[in-house]
């Protein structure tokens, strides 16, 4: 469980599959703005698609707000 919470393995992946293909644009990026104007006709493939470049970025976040929350409660 401690590549979970290694945050430069997680920030690698995020730069890495996280964004890949990177031209013309991220992979992930063009993911989300396909669910954000409607989501038609995505197969079960794109949403595992999205689910795969999106969890490095899922992954980091969690990283982040535990950080932050620990960061909190050592100050209180």
């Amino acid at each position: 469980m401690k590549a979970w919470n290694d945050w430069r393995l997680i920030l690698v992946l995020c730069l890495t599959l996280g964004l890949a293909p990177f031209t013309p644009e991220p992979h992930l990026w063009g993911k989300i703005r396909w669910v954000v104007g409607g989501a038609k006709s995505m197969q079960p493939m794109d949403w595992l698609d999205l689910f795969i470049h999106g969890l490095p970025w899922l992954l980091l976040l969690r990283i982040l707000t535990l950080r932050a929350k620990e960061s909190l409660f050592k100050r209180a």
